[in-house]
């Protein structure tokens, strides 16, 4: 009968749940966990802030589809991570975030870095709790991943007292709950089907729009199918991109806008109707838009804004279904809304396309995002970060897989880009992955090109460098930041490779180089300093000064 500290039992059931990486950085009481995870053959990061963790496994989460798991020692460390940890809950990823707290029987005393660690939790996380008795470890890092992953995918905390990590404890006397989870597919209504198809036969100007709920589920396949039997234009939300190939024939990004305004019938299945989407309220759509919603969270049905049918079923399955009526039923959206749609789409490319592929100093941000849309790979993850730059590459930068969208989502929050595309490098170190980011928002997590550099994470960041935060006009008030600072110098001295670019010839090859060189990179592209994008904006307020 071997004795085992908590500590190797959460490595243990790690794991056996699955985990292959962990993100961290070392220090106590958690600095044995980092050890029995590596003995145990999971890879482990270690990072150069706890923040950076916490983005870094969000990101692997987005390219894997399975929780991120990240680890900080307590007090700070475990503080550090609850901006990651927000992040991922209101975007709804799934991640584990695992904190070093105080020892319990030092509680109320003032004891070192003794303070509610789960209190400060709770309120952006799907599920937190803390582990009394290190017997119980496995049994508590097996619910933090079933929460994690539940039918509103999110993130969940572990607090663990340095008591409960070091206590030795009998292995006999332990339960380890079996690691996985079985995907729960609830099934849709055939009657709501049957509605459902009938109101789409009924549209003159049907659309489909999905969202991250489509990823999770797994149902990218269910989804192409379904849109090229019905043949309905389709939009994606911003972290929902690549599920289908944007080049496809009923992919019209340039009408978004128009498609949004004059839809008479919209099914959406596993999207929310948040700011993202202005809530599906008018102007943004017609205000007498039918409304199909498919989710599996029931308290999404009708949020915000009444739905004409609300349907609780998984994606995957709702979508086979879908599929299978219309076959049946020779649903075909009418080809005049084709017709319009492809037209202003045409229209809003060709006029986009000038500034892409200019050849103007300054360079425009258009000309970078077109340069990196010319060179990557067609599995290619991008990361991008920053106000403009978020901007020009939502507009400019297509998808054409699954889980190869990153950005900073629903929070807005900067400087998630490099650490969400170290994470994703970690996710799938076969792929090219590029972060494209604002000067502003590359500054923030700069550091972790170091961890990069020691874990040979070739991600290749091109830096749209406009000298400031945001755009326009540099009347507003901490907006200027010049030009002095060399980025790519100091990832170089990192042991990265960098450069700096001016000339819009250039950026190619520099890309070229960067990747070419297998390390950790920096292309430091100065642009046009006011140039703004002309996409729809995020939330409900401005940067920019309104008064003179």
């Amino acid at each position: 009968m071997a004795e085992q500290s908590g500590s190797a039992l959460l490595a243990r059931q790690m794991r056996a749940e699955g985990v292959e990486d962990l993100f961290y950085i070392m220090g106590g009481p958690i600095i044995e966990v980092a050890g029995f995870a590596a003995e145990q053959g999971i890879r482990t990061i270690d990072c150069r802030h706890e923040q950076g963790a916490s983005f870094a496994a969000h990101g692997y989460a987005r390219v894997k589809r399975s929780p991120g798991v990240c680890l900080a020692a307590s007090g700070p460390a475990t503080t550090n991570l609850l901006t990651g940890v927000a992040n991922a809950y209101l975007d709804g990823v799934p991640l584990v975030a695992l904190g070093g707290a105080a020892a319990t029987r030092s509680y109320d005393t003032d004891a070192f870095q003794e303070y509610d660690q789960l209190a400060m939790a709770r309120p952006v996380t799907r599920w937190a709790g803390r582990v009394h008795d290190a017997d119980r470890m496995p049994e508590y890092f097996n619910i933090a991943m079933r929460q994690a992953q539940g039918p509103k995918p999110g993130p969940t905390y572990l607090d663990l007292p340095g008591n409960s990590l070091y206590t030795r404890v009998d292995e006999d006397q332990v339960w380890f709950p079996p690691g996985g989870r079985t995907a729960v597919r609830p099934a849709a209504d055939p009657g709501a089907i049957a509605e459902a198809i009938e109101m789409l036969r009924a549209a003159e100007r049907p659309l489909v729009l999905t969202g991250s709920g489509i990823f999770w589920s797994d149902a990218a396949a269910e989804l192409r199918a379904f849109i090229d039997e019905a043949q309905i234009p389709f939009f994606t939300t911003p972290q929902g991109r690549g599920v289908v190939p944007e080049d496809h024939a009923l992919a019209f990004l340039g009408a978004r806008g128009q498609a949004f305004r004059e839809a008479d019938v919209i099914l959406t299945v596993g999207t929310r109707f948040n700011f993202i989407v202005s809530f599906g309220h008018a102007p943004r759509f017609a205000g007498d838009v039918q409304v199909i919603q498919i989710d599996t969270d029931a308290t999404e049905i009708g949020r915000n804004r009444p739905v004409d049918l609300g349907i609780v079923a998984d994606a995957k399955v709702a979508l086979r279904s879908l599929t299978a009526a219309a076959q049946e039923a020779g649903l075909r959206a009418p080809e005049t809304w084709i017709a319009r749609l492809s037209e202003t789409h045409e229209s809003k490319h060709q006029q986009t396309l000038e500034q892409a592929e200019s050849g103007a100093t300054p360079i425009h941000p258009l000309r970078v995002a077109n340069e990196i849309r010319n060179y990557m790979d067609r599995d290619a993850i991008v990361s991008i970060d920053g106000m403009e730059t978020l901007n020009f590459g939502r507009q400019w930068i297509p998808s054409y897989v699954e889980g190869a969208r990153l950005n900073s989502g629903p929070n807005g929050c900067m400087g998630v880009g490099i650490p969400f595309a170290m994470g994703a490098q970690v996710a799938a170190p076969e792929r090219q992955v590029i972060a494209f980011v604002g000067d502003g928002s590359f500054f923030m997590n700069i550091q972790e090109f170091d961890t990069m550099v020691r874990h040979d994470l070739p991600v290749v960041a091109v830096v749209s460098n406009n000298g400031g935060w945001t755009g326009g006009s540099n009347k507003t008030p901490g907006r200027t930041l010049g030009r002095s600072q060399r980025y790519h110098d100091v990832v170089e001295a990192l042991g990265g490779h960098g450069e700096l670019v001016t000339d819009p010839e250039e950026i190619r090859p520099a890309i070229e180089r960067a990747f070419a060189s297998g390390k950790p990179s920096c292309v430091n592209v100065h642009v046009e300093e006011h140039a703004r994008a002309t996409t729809v904006p995020f939330g409900g307020y401005s940067t920019m000064m309104s008064r003179e």
